[in-house]
Parts: structure tokens; sequence; C-alpha cells
């Protein structure tokens, strides 16, 4: 059997040393969907009084098959954001650490779990519950999360104001007809073991056929009707790490909507500027050239639900 399928079960995403409450404030929850009971935890700003600070951005941050939500916490650690600027945040769980993104492969699927309705009566609930605006809702996810996050992009457009996918792209067989023009951002590397940047069959983890790096861009850029022509800027390697970056820029002139595009050159599955969960023997580089969190809120708030 690969190596690399043997570690990612046993080490991929794992829990951080110190717990969640020792960090900050956080509330675990639990809502029923089809008659599931569903797990998921809110981090609420610190130092903030949610009800005289007034309705909060909520952002929802999806694990990767095997993941969980406190290793993703790790992982995609959105907490500095959200103190600075007031965001919610929710770290959902899986069945089966895994997300139904609409490839077969995946427990979430073969168990046929809705977990469009999941993140759809989750921020139904956030929006009741906390102090949450309902038009500033946002997704992103890494691997797994990534492409459930693509399809949470197609799904639940009325009501999710900006995706941001890392390390995933979108399956070939998603169904994507949003009701309105959605922004989006696709965090690539080009030597990612798991997920192909050229695309094509998935010959590791979770099978599938998917769009390469550019193709999910160019999808997006069709439905969101966006200039074809990109502004590109190129980061060299700052950090001597090894990987570079190049940025696209996709816009609609006329409604602001933009389709955004890292190419993480020499990047692995990883998330940038992130936690480095497995050796770079298994999953590749992790760059430090870029801070994927602080590039994807920066990019989400710039949009809100008309």
């Amino acid at each position: 059997m690969n190596r690399l399928l043997i570690f990612i079960p046993l080490l991929l995403f794992c829990k951080p040393t110190m717990t969640l409450a020792q960090k900050a404030p956080k509330q675990d929850s639990h809502i029923t969907v089809d008659g599931i009971e569903r797990s998921f935890f809110v981090y609420l700003p610190s130092g903030t009084d949610p009800v005289k600070g007034g309705k909060m951005p909520l952002l929802f941050v999806l694990h990767g098959r095997l993941g969980t939500p406190s290793g993703t916490l790790k992982l995609a650690d959105f907490r500095p954001m959200a103190d600075r600027d007031n965001v919610i945040l929710v770290y959902p769980a899986g069945i089966d650490k895994s997300w139904n993104d609409g490839r077969p492969s995946t427990p979430a699927y073969k168990k046929n779990i809705d977990d469009v309705a999941f993140i759809d009566q989750l921020i139904t609930y956030m929006i009741r519950n906390y102090t949450a605006d309902s038009t500033r809702v946002y997704v992103t996810g890494m691997s797994n999360g990534g492409f459930m996050t693509s399809r949470l992009g197609c799904a639940l457009s009325r009501r999710i104001a900006a995706i941001a996918v890392v390390a995933a792209s979108v399956d070939q067989g998603t169904d994507c007809h949003p009701a309105r023009p959605v922004p989006v951002m696709y965090i690539q590397g080009t030597k990612d073991p798991l997920v192909p940047f050229d695309g094509g069959e998935l010959k590791k983890g979770a099978a599938g056929v998917i769009d390469s790096h550019q193709q999910a861009l160019d999808r997006w850029i069709a439905i969101d009707q966006c200039d074809p022509v990109p502004r590109t800027t190129h980061m060299e390697d700052s950090a001597s790490d090894g990987t570079s970056l190049t940025r696209v820029e996709y816009t609609n002139a006329t409604t602001g909507v933009k389709v955004v595009g890292y190419t993480v050159v020499n990047g692995g599955h990883t998330w940038p500027g992130g936690w480095p969960y497995l050796p770079k023997m298994i999953i590749g580089i992790t760059s430090r050239n870029l801070n994927a969190c602080e590039a994807i809120w920066d990019f989400f708030k710039q949009y809100r639900l008309p």
C-alpha cells in the first residue's frame, strides 16, 4: 500500500496539543438535520460584546477528509482575524470525518448525507441564535472540505456571499447553476500529491474526476461573467522555502464580482501559512509566502449579499 495512504488516516488534521478552551471562547453545539445529530463549534471574537457591537460576519471553515473541527482550527486559524474584525467562526464536523461533496467514494456520500441541507440549516441556526449578519456569510475549506465549499457555492448562492477553496477544485459531476454570481477564490499547489493541479481522475484518496485549477476558475469566470483577461501578480519566494505564487484576478466590472486564483508553485496538499499536519515528504511544501487565512478574509470582506 502506498505509504501516503498509510500515514494519512493516522495523522491527517490531528487535534492540537492545546485545547480550544485554553485558547479562547468556544461553544460546542449540535443541531438535528434529517434525524441525525450534527456537531460544530462556534468561536466568538474575544473582547467584544455581540449585542452592543451589532451584527457580525459569519465564517464557516470546513475540514478535510479524516479531519476534525479542532484540528482544522490549528490548520486554518482565523482567530486573529476574528478578534480584530469581529467575525463569528464556525467549524462544523462532517459525518465519518467526511463531506458529501458529490464524489461517490466519500463516506458521507455512501450514507446519503445531505451536507448542503446541514450547512443551510446551520446558517439559519447561527442567524437566529447569534448576532450573525445574514448578508455576510462566507465558507472556506480544504481538500474534501474544499470540494464541499465549491458545491455550496453552487447550491446556496442566495445564502453565501463568497467562497474560498484550498487544495481542491470542482468535481466535474457537480451541477453548478447558482442563482446569483458568486465571488470565488481558489488556492492550489502545483505539486499537490492528492488533488492534482492539472485535474483529471484522482489516483489517491477519494475517487472522482475533477477540474484542473484553471478549469475551476474558467467555470466561475463564465458563471460570473467576468472579463476573461486577468490582472496577474507574481510573488517571489521571500520566505526561501522553495515556493512562489502567481495571483490572477478576473473581474465583472458591472457587478464587482471577482474570481481569484492563487497558484502556489511547488506547493503541496497544504494550507499556505498554516500548520504542516504531516511531513513534507508526504504532503509537500507548506508555503510561507502566503498567509491563506489573511488572503481569504481580505477577499471575503469585500462582499455581502444584496
